[in-house]
């Protein structure tokens, strides 16, 4: 890669003015409307009810709206801001914004600066042109952006002006989610109510309300601009539609924690301050496993704040790279073979108050609402592992689950032996103590003795318990994270229903609390038990594991959103409340059309690529190579050749020419597979076509590819190799 220059590298804020060394303490949440500056801008009781809905979820008093937004206006003025926008998650994989400024007209004909409660309340996005998937034609225009006030307001800079962006939700004129987030909203109420009403069987009425934790792990990797403009699949479709390996790949196992770059951290350094400023907690920064990948991790948040974080987390960082030189790739696999991308999703139960319910505390094996609990999880993956998988289904993540560096697309849970052990205890009625917290001594009197967690991680499981939450690790790089949250918190709050319903029934027969909960937990243990699986998750035993205990194994995205077709797992969400069955359908309708959008674009760019660049480049390379051998060959005699080293020679020219005819071939017949795939009745024919057909025709025309990049002359080769892209800096 490219040197960064010392002004180049010097930290801004979102782009504007070099930002002065302070503490992060003083700093943090500086460019949010915040709690501290709306308890110092607002008036006690307008504060004091803001805060009622905001903490408790008490309806927002309309009296208040206009006092909030002049105070907010006020406050995003003296920060320099010209413009407000309200800002959405429509169902494009991205937010969206439209920017109005706080100008207006007064009755004189003089310019004022106004903004009032009924524009921070309610905007009217132009809702004709988001994805819909059937819920409206395209003629029907209006769509209604609503004030999320659970999320603070936030400053947004460029090196020309500041805006106001205000967290929204997105519905349209009939009242149809047309975003991400409103689902997940109704997915935390489903859980809080279903978790409230077990904790109240167990006499815990002082818990009125329950929410998820989240913490997200985004993985990334960062390449040079220069190289990254000169590769169109890259700009295209954000991975490498061809590439041979390296000699040196992630084999040697050293990057992972290793020393980071300059210029990476350089990058970090900016990104974290300009975080830190919205009040985001970025926490841990590291080297991920391939050459030039990296993992950034925040503190816990509640998850609907840990969505907005993580999307502003993507933003920041491609706005940051691209100041840097730097391209970023949230993509799930840009390089086949090398250490793919995810999106870590740490989840857990708790109350408003911070209780944990997933906290198995000293005694696990008697701590009676963590069992409720953890067997509902077992249950609700038991159940609907198919609907979990595919609530992390996207075309970039078919070619990470399954890697050896991500988990399978079988959904299980890994407990670990000492939960293993407890849970198989109880149900065989002989509980013992949990065991006593143990200590690695390391023999050596300079160092400490370090306390050793009761279990190992199993980094191959897609859902593994990780101490007091469990880590989603299936859930993509670049996806919208309250996608695979609004299922699991779906899935999770029926099976805490059908726990609390379990429990209530031996309550209602005579049982008193301590052997109800146990015969309900004993239960639940032997009916999931073939969801447990505690081996290794690349291996062979898992898939025979599937296919003995009938989990669910969906390889691709087009079988995976075959279950939001299945009437049981539709009920699920019409149940609870989380999705209508419009919604369902159409969020079935936008991601199959994604899917096959994403492959066509993918398809025409590997077809440009060959036709515009490869062959031609390899044609050069042959007459070249022609030219060499026929003048060799006219000298033979005179040079006293033998006859085996022509032999070698012209060997070498006929593999490059019959690789140039064979990808001649092959991109012909991935043409005709295109032109095939839209003949299909229907977008699930197209998109089951796409994973049958067309996916492994353009995987042949890659295998040819690749082969002729290691045998064409290097200067001749029309694009950055795997080397340059994953070892320049």
């Amino acid at each position: 890669m490219a040197t960064t220059s010392p002004k180049d590298s010097a930290p801004k804020v979102n782009g504007n003015a070099p930002v002065h060394d302070k503490s992060i303490a003083s700093t943090f949440g500086s460019m949010t409307f915040n709690m501290d500056v709306m308890r110092e801008k607002l008036p006690k009781e307008v504060f004091y009810s803001l805060k009622k809905t905001i903490e408790a979820g008490e309806a927002l008093a309309p009296e208040i709206a206009g006092v909030v937004a002049h105070a907010m206006k006020e406050w995003a003025l003296d920060h320099g801001a010209t413009h407000y926008c309200h800002w959405f998650q429509p169902m494009t994989g991205a937010t969206a914004e439209k920017h109005d400024a706080f100008i207006s007209i007064d009755k004189d004909g003089s310019v004022i600066e106004r903004f009032s409660g009924d524009q921070l309340i309610q905007g009217e996005p132009d809702a004709s042109s988001f994805p819909s998937g059937g819920m409206r034609t395209t003629f029907e225009a209006r769509g209604y952006t609503a004030w999320d006030p659970t999320s603070p307001a936030f400053l947004m800079k460029t090196p020309s002006g500041t805006t106001l962006s205000i967290p929204t939700v997105f519905i349209s004129y009939n009242g149809e989610a047309l975003d991400e987030k409103t689902p997940m909203y109704r997915s935390i109420k489903a859980l809080s109510d279903a978790s409230v009403r077990l904790l109240g069987l167990m006499g815990r009425t002082d818990v009125k309300k329950v929410t998820t934790y989240l913490g997200a792990e985004q993985e990334y990797f960062l390449v040079d601009k220069s190289l990254y403009e000169q590769r169109p699949d890259l700009v295209m479709s954000g991975r490498t539609l061809f590439g041979q390996l390296p000699p040196k790949g992630q084999q040697l196992e050293d990057h992972y924690f290793g020393s980071i770059p300059d210029r990476a951290l350089d990058f970090m350094e900016e990104v974290e301050k300009e975080l830190y400023l919205l009040g985001i907690p970025a926490k841990t920064r590291h080297n991920e496993v391939a050459p030039h990948q990296f993992e950034i991790a925040p503190i816990f948040r509640e998850t609907n704040i840990s969505a907005d974080h993580n999307l502003l987390v993507m933003e920041i960082m491609e706005k940051v790279a691209d100041r840097k030189g730097l391209a970023l790739l949230l993509h799930e696999k840009p390089f086949a073979g090398i250490n793919g991308s995810g999106k870590h999703n740490n989840w857990s139960i708790a109350s408003v108050d911070g209780e944990n319910f997933l906290e198995p505390g000293k005694t696990p094996e008697s701590n009676l609402s963590f069992l409720l609990f953890l067997v509902s999880i077992l249950k609700g993956i038991r159940k609907r592992g198919g609907l979990v998988r595919a609530g992390v289904a996207s075309v970039g993540n078919d070619h990470r689950l399954g890697a050896n560096e991500a988990p399978p697309a079988v959904m299980t849970v890994f407990l670990g032996h000492e939960l293993t052990r407890i849970l198989d205890e109880i149900e065989n009625g002989s509980v013992t103590k949990a065991s006593e917290k143990q200590f690695l001594n390391l023999g050596l009197s300079h160092l400490p003795v370090l306390s050793k967690d009761s279990t190992d991680r199993n980094r191959t499981s897609p859902f593994a318990f990780t101490g007091n939450k469990f880590e989603f690790r299936a859930v993509p790089s670049s996806m919208q994270i309250a996608i695979p949250n609004t299922v699991l918190n779906t899935v999770m709050a029926e099976a805490i229903n059908e726990v609390a319903d379990a429990l209530k029934a031996e309550l209602d027969g005579g049982k008193a609390l301590d052997a109800a909960v146990l015969e309900v937990v004993r239960k639940a243990i032997k009916e999931t038990k073939g969801v447990r699986f505690e081996g290794d998750n690349y291996s062979e035993e898992l898939q025979e594991y599937a296919r003995k205990n009938n989990l669910p194994n969906l390889k691709n995205t087009p079988d995976a959103l075959d279950m939001l077709l299945d009437e049981s797992n539709r009920s699920v969400f019409t149940s609870l409340g989380v999705l209508s069955e419009d919604e369902i359908t159409s969020r079935y309708n936008i991601r199959i059309e994604q899917y096959i959008k994403a492959i066509d674009i993918e398809v025409r760019t590997m077809i440009l690529m060959v036709n515009s660049m490869i062959i031609p480049a390899c044609v050069k390379y042959q007459g070249t190579l022609g030219h060499a051998y026929g003048s060799i060959a006219h000298l033979s005699k005179d040079l006293g050749l033998a006859e085996d080293v022509l032999k070698e020679q012209a060997a070498h020219l006929k593999a490059i020419a019959e690789d140039i005819s064979l990808l001649m071939k092959r991109t012909a017949t991935l043409e005709a597979k295109l032109e095939e795939m839209e003949t299909k009745d229907g977008e699930t024919a197209k998109a089951k076509f796409c994973a049958y057909e067309v996916l492994p025709t353009s995987l042949a025309v890659r295998e040819v590819v690749d082969r002729l990049e290691g045998q064409v002359d290097g200067s001749i080769w029309p694009m950055p190799k795997y080397i340059d892209l994953l070892f320049k800096y």
